[in-house]
């Protein structure tokens, strides 16, 4: 649609005020932008040629004014002005959200604390169920930012995820925490009272690589690498990396990223290099055995990661994004091993000499430990919408879409990966949409969620936000519908339902034979009574600010 615009001199000076506003919006912007979020800087530089344009249409027609020349028509075009509009709204939040303090001599903390209560229904194989009517935790994440200069700053976050009851010292819980403690997951548990190192990494960016127009950045430390794209949609905050459709684990390790816009000439392209340390196999200082932080060559070997996330395209509403890497020395239980400690659970719990001190102390001998299986490699696309159309209303232009595509290929060594010793490949598709409620108030988000796995699926998700298993692991479908509504500023409340139907075993396990996928009915022969269903409500309040 085309309308004409005529100016008086007060319309003119409301004009060119509101063009000077976006001007210095925009520069205002791009000083930290390139600090914090180098990637955006060649976005504000064309939405800045935008407004210029427009700005000298203005000049244009009061130069005619002065001539007193007959008052010429501006012509605009009222969509790619809401385009335009729309674009330096999400730059600015965006940027707003990742600034670094710039004063020079302090920190800028920020503040994320949820308090939720989790209803969770599991149906077992056998018809049994198990449940926690009323599971609360309280998280906290507190952030924190500093700018020392120009090129290079510092992030950090630390995390505080207690279930309401529980201490460092006191709970059942604590009492044989099992895994809850691995490094891969080690703030993502609600356990204890102690607050924890969950970010930790410096950021150095330049503008120039070797003096060709190509913004990079290198960064070193405990990586951002949980709820990356699209998790972080429903969670109402900005995404880290990698997507979180095949990785969302914590690690330590480095990324380099370098903007490629202007190389490929795809608008808003950029492509990153990651790599990562899942576990170490030095010994500890004080090791009575061993040198300190030697190599142990009776333990698994490193568990390192690569791999590379790259974004051909992104317009400020629609983008792709790509995600490969690959894993080595994956670590879960080899099958011999684990089929010595089923018998020998099953003698102390079922046997004729059920309970007695041999076969409890058979039980205690018989229990595996984790071996080295196998590499892994991991690959997704996916495709996202931030508005859908080109101004077809109100709602779709504030409506948020994606749909991703995930596989996962093992290399097993002779132990076997995911209960097999040849190469299996498994797949996942992952569709959502984020939209405004349609019933006040106008704050209100709703959002709906489906995801599929197939048999051999396997993903690194152990880190979702999840308390009754990972959703996006699951080898079956999952459904998640929510809603979320801003109350202040810094207030939230959210609400959601997700239920998980598991068609194989294994979908939470790790890469060895305990990630064997079996249907309900083989898991059943074989002895064994495994999650079929599972349901967890929550609902929470959340103060982020």
């Amino acid at each position: 649609m085309l309308y004409k615009v005529t100016f008086d001199s007060k319309g003119k000076n409301m004009k060119k005020g509101l063009i000077a506003l976006s001007v210095v919006t925009a520069f205002a912007t791009a000083s930290f932008a390139s600090d914090a979020n180098a990637e955006m800087y060649k976005q504000i530089q064309a939405l800045k040629a935008q407004i210029e344009a427009l700005e000298k249409k203005v000049a244009a027609q009061e130069t005619a004014q002065t001539q007193k020349v007959e008052q010429p028509v501006v012509t605009v075009d009222e969509k790619r002005i809401e385009k335009i509009e729309k674009k330096l709204d999400n730059v600015s939040k965006t940027a707003t959200a990742a600034k670094v303090q710039s004063a020079g001599d302090n920190i800028k903390w920020d503040i994320d604390f949820r308090t939720q209560g989790d209803n969770i229904q599991y149906k077992l194989a056998d018809g049994t169920k198990a449940k926690n009517d009323a599971l609360l935790t309280n998280r906290l994440w507190l952030g924190a930012k500093y700018k020392a200069d120009d090129n290079s700053s510092f992030f950090g976050k630390l995390s505080y995820n207690k279930a309401f009851g529980d201490t460092a010292d006191h709970s059942q819980s604590n009492t044989n925490p099992g895994y809850a403690n691995f490094d891969w997951v080690t703030n993502e548990n609600a356990t204890d009272n102690t607050v924890k190192v969950k970010e930790a990494y410096w950021l150095y960016n330049q503008e120039k690589l070797f003096g060709a127009d190509v913004p990079w950045g290198a960064s070193v430390g405990r990586r951002p690498s949980t709820d990356g794209l699209p998790t972080n949609i429903k969670n109402d905050q900005t995404a880290n990396s990698p997507l979180s459709h095949v990785v969302d684990v914590e690690f330590d390790g480095f990324s380099i990223k370098f903007d490629t816009q202007t190389v490929t000439g795809l608008t808003g392209s950029w492509f990153k290099i990651c790599g990562g340390r899942g576990l170490t196999n030095a010994t500890p200082r004080f090791d009575m055995f061993s040198p300190a932080y030697s190599t142990d060559d009776s333990k698994n070997v490193d568990v390192d990661m690569l791999g590379f996330i790259a974004v051909p395209y992104d317009n400020g509403q629609y983008s792709v994004h790509m995600n490969y890497a690959k894993a080595w020395n994956l670590i879960g239980f080899d099958k011999t091993s684990l089929d010595t400690f089923g018998g020998a659970y099953y003698n102390y719990n079922y046997g004729a000499d059920k309970y007695t001190s041999d076969t409890a102390y058979a039980l205690q001998m018989a229990k595996p430990e984790f071996k080295d299986v196998g590499d892994i490699q991991f690959a997704t696309v996916l495709f996202k919408t931030e508005g859908i159309g080109n101004g077809i209303s109100n709602y779709l232009d504030n409506t948020k879409a994606f749909a991703s595509f995930a596989a996962s290929q093992t290399d097993p060594n002779e132990k076997g990966m995911l209960g097999s010793t040849d190469s299996e490949t498994g797949t996942s598709v992952w569709l959502g949409v984020n939209a405004p409620c349609p019933i006040l108030p106008d704050s209100a988000k709703i959002g709906f969620e489906w995801n599929k796995g197939s048999k051999y699926w396997r993903s690194m998700t152990y880190g979702e936000d999840t308390y009754a298993g990972s959703k996006i692991a699951t080898r079956g479908q999952a459904w998640e519908v929510y809603r979320t509504q801003k109350l202040t500023n810094a207030l939230s409340f959210g609400v959601s339902y997700v239920l998980m139907q598991y068609d194989y075993t294994g979908s939470n396990s790790f890469f060895g034979a305990d990630g064997t996928p079996m249907t309900m009915a083989q898991a059943q022969t074989a002895g064994q009574n495994p999650v079929e269903e599972a349901q967890d409500v929550r609902v929470y309040m959340r103060y982020k600010f």
